[in-house]
């Protein structure tokens, strides 16, 4: 199964939330999905990844 790559910016504007947001959830949240570097300046978030930590978040 392919999965498909999120940028900071498509999951901020999915939880309607600024795109430095991502990032603090990333730094505060140890269940929030650890990002792919693609490349130097591309980082990216797997969809599956990051549709599993929002279930988990709604099961709280």
């Amino acid at each position: 199964m392919n999965d498909i790559f999120l940028s900071d910016v498509q999951i901020a504007a999915v939880y309607s939330v600024h795109r430095m947001t991502v990032w603090r959830w990333l730094k505060s949240d140890p269940t929030f999905p650890k990002p792919f570097r693609l490349s130097g300046r591309c980082t990216r978030w797997k969809k599956s990844e990051i549709e599993a930590w929002e279930a988990s978040k709604a099961s709280d």
